[in-house]
């Protein structure tokens, strides 16, 4: 594949080869040359070898060859005429290069050389005579004088204030034993919760052929389960709608919900976790229990075939949801008792502060894998609305309405790479963004990755529409799973690269999920694996989002949009990368 003249200049220092058979007297251009990116590849199978005394592209552009190439040829001396000399380690263009610019006059020095105060004025050849004018600390100013003014407006004008649009407040009440009985109810520590909903959660739809309910405690956790389709937090809102006023939260139990069709197949695509649940879940993960909660199983039994549909998934969670939403009827009132714990959340607008936008690429294939959006109540069912149903056009969500259980996530993707409905309820990338006074975060975006290629196309354009009207400054791209959701990835990426706005990628992709789509716009992107061998090991969230990976994921972001080069990849999925990077953040 030959290169374009836009991407020429990345590679005048890399080996010049020809990308295709080109005859004696050819002037070679951009478009003669193959792309450096495969050689790795190419050497590796044995389809080209390089030697030492081949030219780089910069000295071989412009030359003319002497005699016929065929594709893959290596360009060396003996077969160009007007090879470009190298200057101080850089090419130069056999071509006649027009004279440059006078310089500007530097301001007189300080004895000590430096610039005369009031200003410094930067010189920087290789950037084509760009002049830079710095302003100097008002304190370094001789008396009488005043600092250069800035487009900001004046020197002396106050900085923007925040604004606090809306303000949600957790409120976490313990739960220190679970037990099945013949009413639900919450006495401060003690959750009980009725044995006959399972009866109710049966007939929540036509589907659902039989629900277990058990208790696990911490201590108990070695026993055999089906796969894990969900982890559900149990919160009720005490005040005011999602995303803002009081949300009452159960803390120390959490609902895992599991499921397998009449003929014993796991609710899965890619992979599944049924197993020993000690081992099959990554304890602590945002969106796992963590390591002393009480795990309240409902396991969801459904109509044999049904699996593999949208309808099938959806019953289980349905039957489950029966259950929770009558425990959210008890404790949507705890005005007489105590919170252990109290979390506030503020959806801020910082207006002196680059624009940045979160894009969360959900499931939505349309065959099992669907999501609800804003449910009446966190983490719940009704009033959500299907993100398929929608057609999987971007919706802006505010971060509050994340953190409050805006998201019931439905996929049933392979589990270490799944975000979780808990997740999305303690989702550490919007947390990191709300909270980091540096950015200003506009909104959190949730666009679905259709089936149909020309359905990708459609809802990444509407993507890029979006952000656009949105005026942001930077972008982060995140995205579960890996294959074929990575295609809407990159279009993503593009779509909002495309129009000058800097965008940073998040994913999973190591060794098994490694990208097989990209563009010029995936030059920044973060690794979610935590699996040493770069798998989808099985283990429920263990290449999940992180805190760690949204520290990295903001600094990448900072850095380009200010310029800062960001290094290309290694060629093979490389652990150390992440460990290196980690320690800089």
């Amino acid at each position: 594949m030959s290169l374009s003249q836009s991407t020429l200049e990345a590679h005048l220092n890399d080996p010049a080869v020809l990308c295709c058979q080109r005859p004696a007297g050819t002037v070679l251009g951009a478009q003669d040359f193959e792309d450096p990116a495969i050689f790795d590849d190419m050497i590796e199978s044995n389809l080209m070898t390089l030697t030492r005394n081949g030219l780089t592209i910069g000295q071989a552009l412009g030359a003319t060859l002497t005699s016929g190439g065929e594709a893959l040829t290596q360009l060396t001396p003996d077969l160009l005429d007007g090879v470009a000399e190298i200057s101080d380690g850089a090419p130069t263009a056999p071509a006649e290069s027009p004279a440059p610019a006078p310089e500007a006059p530097l301001p007189a020095t300080t004895s000590e050389g430096a610039a005369a105060p009031g200003y410094l004025r930067l010189h920087v050849k290789e950037a084509k005579d760009l002049d830079l004018v710095l302003p100097i600390p008002g304190d370094r100013l001789p008396a009488g004088s005043s600092p250069v003014a800035t487009g900001a407006g004046p020197a002396s004008e106050a900085p923007a204030q925040e604004r606090v649009l809306r303000t949600l407040v957790k409120k976490h009440y313990p739960v220190t034993s679970v037990v099945v009985g013949a009413t639900t109810s919450y006495d401060g520590r003690v959750l009980t919760i009725d044995g006959s909903l399972v009866d109710a959660a049966t007939a929540a739809d036509p589907l659902v052929k039989k629900v277990t309910l058990d208790v696990i405690a911490p201590q108990d956790r070695h026993v055999y389960s089906n796969t894990i389709m969900d982890v559900i937090p149990v919160a009720a809102k005490a005040e005011g709608a999602l995303g803002e006023g009081v949300t009452n939260v159960l803390q120390g139990a959490v609902f895992v919900l599991t499921g397998m069709d009449e003929a014993g197949v796991q609710i899965h695509e890619f992979g599944s976790c049924e197993g020993f649940m000690d081992e099959k879940i990554r304890f602590g993960r945002p969106g796992c229990p963590d390591e002393g909660d009480i795990m309240i199983r409902v396991d969801v039994q459904i109509e044999e075939g049904t699996g593999m549909e949208r309808r099938g998934p959806f019953a289980a969670h349905s039957a489950c949801d029966v259950i929770i939403h009558a425990i959210r009827d008890r404790i949507g009132d705890l005005s007489g008792l105590a919170p252990v714990a109290e979390e506030t959340f503020k959806d801020v607008r910082r207006p002196d502060r680059p624009r940045v936008v979160l894009v969360k690429e959900i499931m939505g294939q349309g065959a099992m894998h669907d999501n609800l959006l804003v449910p009446a109540e966190p983490c719940g069912i009704q009033g959500g609305e299907k993100n398929v149903d929608m057609g999987n056009v971007p919706v802006v969500l505010s971060p509050n309405e994340v953190l409050d259980g805006g998201i019931h996530a439905l996929a049933c993707i392979g589990p270490a790479t799944k975000e979780i409905t808990r997740h999305f309820f303690r989702e550490p990338l919007v947390e990191a963004l709300q909270t980091d006074d540096e950015v200003d975060l506009t909104g959190v975006v949730f666009i679905g990755s259709p089936q149909v290629n020309d359905e990708k196309t459609y809802v990444s354009s509407r993507l890029g529409a979006l952000v656009e009207a949105m005026d942001v400054d930077g972008a982060i791209v995140t995205t579960e799973g890996f294959g074929n959701n990575h295609i809407d990835f990159s279009m993503n990426i593009s779509a909002i690269g495309s129009r000058g706005i800097p965008v940073v990628g998040v994913t999973f992709a190591a060794y098994q999920g490694q990208l097989v789509v990209g563009n010029q716009y995936m030059d920044a992107m973060v690794e979610l694996n935590k699996d040493p061998g770069g798998l989808e090991n099985e283990i429920l969230a263990e290449n999940t989002l992180t805190e760690d990976d949204s520290r990295r994921a903001i600094l990448m972001l900072k850095n380009k949009m200010s310029g800062i080069e960001i290094d290309p990849p290694e060629r093979r999925w490389d652990g150390d990368v992440i460990k290196a990077n980690q320690k800089l953040v």
